[in-house]
């Protein structure tokens, strides 16, 4: 990066902004007409999405990470781009300004209606919440709680051809105390409030345990609820129908695992296309995104056809999902991936999560083109990082892929550090602290955090500052690295550089695992222990992803 074209890049940033991104690891469209699942390679769990025009959105679950609500745009649903985030900060600030593993955002619906974009989502703690906006890709409103209470996860609301809205919803045993069971009740016809009171509408019972996840539809005079079942890892599709809103709704298992190595095609979104064949045969075709649990990974996209010849929506081939298949009857022929790399250039790229309510100390972008993360106090107590707000992460798009990164860390006191980390349920990180004068690299590494495990710390090496303030008051020591990991199938390797050229290996290699119903997530930690002054920081210049 050549700091001294900054000023430049500042007047580009708007056509910079919109730019496309292709990846060097995983990209699903084949160029031949054809893709290959997943068309999302990374945690987009409990996807949801909408049609408007010739464009798709889509948004999925993002619990206790901020920004949330992801919104992706594609032109074709295989190949998607992320344009921005609905919800900026979660309620109450008091709970989410720390970390709440597995709270907060679970299983959105986004719908278009009226000229205006709706996305609801249950918080099993505090209710079910709606945000809406005109501009999917600028900014939304402040969301609205339509329904306070505890339980009540994964809402779908339907504007009716009259214009009535319902709302259905699944349960969480965990808060409720009853799961596998869909209600359905009248929203006002702007979606902001009840006007009626719930009926349930279909109960899984012992032959389709765990139902949940339910999407509302309505098509050809037939009210329909589509729905996984039976748990996440070996689960089946549902399709439900009535001629009510309130059923009784018939229904029909209309895809699962069958020989495949798909395991648990879950929940996720019915499309329409209106679409166009390369012979120019105009042909309305319907589609279903749903994700797949692949474990460190978290829960990735998948795409199937729709087929209606049974009068039921059978998804796949026969109801078993395709691995490959070809694209559907769009005009695109554009490839495009969500952003990996960054340049850190004026702002963060869309791809970066905190693990709580953003506030300023955490970090802000700097005038010369680097992003500053400040050192954070450790909690009283500290464990381990589970209870850190401040890790700067985002998810991994492809099975193996190399993750290197320039940083920067000045210290203005002992105990201060700074560097990468693979965060999950067990982590590991490497990274450098400052001992007197000079600092250390040491791998930071803990096996059941989420259990209250201590994190255990392990010193590779001794390395000579870069620099060191001469001023009077408060001076700084510094070095300049270049920080690595290397993912390949689970498996995670570090490595360290003096002079990006020249890599060495630092430590023993670390099986990634998930977080809390969200995959491993990479980045960046800065953090300090007993601190008595300032704060020290990690300047990141960069972080480039490339093939492995």
């Amino acid at each position: 990066m050549n700091k001294g074209l900054f000023s430049l890049f500042l007047l580009m940033m708007p056509a910079l902004a919109s730019a496309q991104s292709v990846s060097q690891v995983w990209s699903p469209d084949n160029g031949d007409g054809t893709y290959t699942n997943p068309v999302l390679f990374a945690d987009y769990s409990d996807p949801d999405v909408c049609a408007v025009g010739e464009d798709f959105y889509l948004t999925a679950s993002s619990f206790n990470c901020i920004p949330g609500l992801p919104i992706l745009h594609s032109k074709d649903l295989v190949n998607w781009q992320l344009v921005g985030h609905a919800l900026q900060q979660l309620e109450p600030r008091e709970v989410f300004d720390q970390p709440q593993h597995g709270k907060g955002v679970w299983a959105p619906a986004i719908r278009h209606h009226n000229g205006e974009f709706y996305i609801y989502w249950g918080d099993p703690d505090y209710g079910i919440f709606m945000v809406k906006s005109n501009d999917p890709t600028g900014k939304w409103k402040k969301p609205v709680c339509v329904i306070e209470g505890k339980g009540m996860i994964d809402p779908c609301p339907l504007w009716d051809d009259d214009g009535r809205c319902y709302l259905v919803n699944g349960w969480a045993a965990s808060r409720a105390g009853f799961n596998s069971v869909l209600t359905v009740r009248e929203l006002s016809t702007d979606g902001t409030q009840v006007v009626g009171l719930p009926r349930i509408v279909f109960d899984g019972g012992q032959e389709n345990h765990t139902t949940e996840g339910p999407k509302f539809y309505k098509r050809d005079g037939w009210y329909w609820i589509l729905c996984p079942a039976g748990g996440v890892e070996m689960g089946w599709q549902l399709a439900m129908r009535s001629r009510s809103p309130y059923g009784p709704y018939e229904w029909k298992r209309v895809m699962w695992q069958g020989k495949t190595d798909i395991n648990g095609p879950h929940q996720g979104a019915w499309v329409h296309v209106d679409g166009q064949h390369a012979d120019g045969k105009a042909d309305g075709e319907d589609w279903f995104l749903h994700f797949n649990d692949r474990g460190a990974y978290g829960r990735v996209v998948y795409l199937q056809p729709i087929d209606w010849s049974t009068g039921w929506p059978m998804m796949g081939r026969h109801g078993e999902p395709y691995a490959t298949y070809r694209k559907p009857a769009t005009t695109s022929t554009t490839i495009v991936n969500p952003q990996e790399s960054d340049e850190m250039n004026g702002t963060l790229g869309l791809q970066w999560q905190w693990h709580a309510n953003y506030q300023q100390t955490f970090g802000m972008p700097t005038a010369d083109g680097c992003y500053r993360l400040y050192t954070a106090d450790l909690p009283v107590g500290f464990k381990s990082l589970w209870d850190v707000p401040n890790l700067l992460l985002q998810k991994p798009t492809a099975p193996r892929f190399m993750a290197t990164a320039k940083v920067r860390l000045a210290t203005k006191e002992e105990g201060q550090y700074g560097g990468i980390v693979m965060m999950g349920r067990d982590y590991s990180a490497l990274v450098v602290v400052r001992q007197g004068h000079h600092f250390v690299l040491q791998r930071h590494t803990c096996m059941g955090a989420d259990e209250g495990q201590m994190e255990s710390q392990t010193t590779l090496t001794t390395l000579k500052a870069t620099h060191r303030d001469t001023i009077p008051y408060s001076p700084a020591t510094s070095i300049d690295l270049y920080l690595r990991m290397t993912v390949s199938d689970g498996i995670c390797r570090y490595s360290y550089s003096l002079d990006g050229k020249r890599f060495h290996e630092a430590g023993e290699p670390f099986t990634m695992r998930q977080g809390k119903w969200i995959g491993a997530k990479f980045g960046f930690v800065a953090e300090c222990s007993a601190r008595k002054g300032n704060r020290g920081w990690l300047d990141v210049d960069w972080m480039r992803i490339a093939k492995n």
